[in-house]
């Protein structure tokens, strides 16, 4: 899963194509998934890159990566109300940040502005990174143990 996002990104970013990838952990999110359209597809780059082309149809919204499926498409995520972000982030990167502080999903996004690569993760956004970058932080939460579940 990490390289085939991790290639993903790496060409999206290259192309600046906007991105919002959110992989779930311990934090169920069927109710996330409601708001989108389902699509059960194995996690491929060409698929992610696919997803997100502009002319696409499910291209709108945020990608929602379950276990080792693409669940779902064209998902709505809450947006933070974090004061502190810079007023340069968009929706985009507010609703990245959003999901993060409301579950402990790792999210990935991509500027469709500048093409940067940045992480949400806990309500914290790290920028300007890699593909590479996002390969070690997927498989850093991977593996580590169980945390506190949280149910929605």
């Amino acid at each position: 899963m990490a390289k085939e996002i991790c290639n993903a990104v790496t060409y999206l970013s290259k192309t600046r194509t906007g991105a919002l990838i959110v992989i779930e952990r311990n934090t169920t999110l069927d109710d996330v998934v409601e708001t989108g359209t389902v699509i059960n597809a194995q996690i491929s780059d060409e698929i992610l890159e696919n997803v997100f082309y502009e002319g696409a149809p499910l291209h709108d919204g945020a990608v929602l990566i379950v276990g080792n499926k693409i669940k779902a498409a064209t998902c709505y995520l809450p947006l933070s109300d974090n004061r502190n972000l810079s007023k340069a982030l968009g929706t985009r990167h507010r609703a990245g940040v959003g999901m993060s502080e409301e579950t402990d999903a790792m999210v990935v996004i991509v500027s469709e502005e500048n093409g940067k690569i940045s992480i949400a993760y806990k309500g914290n956004l790290e920028r300007g990174l890699s593909g590479e970058d996002v390969k070690k932080r997927l498989a850093m939460i991977q593996n580590k143990p169980t945390e506190d579940k949280k149910k929605k």
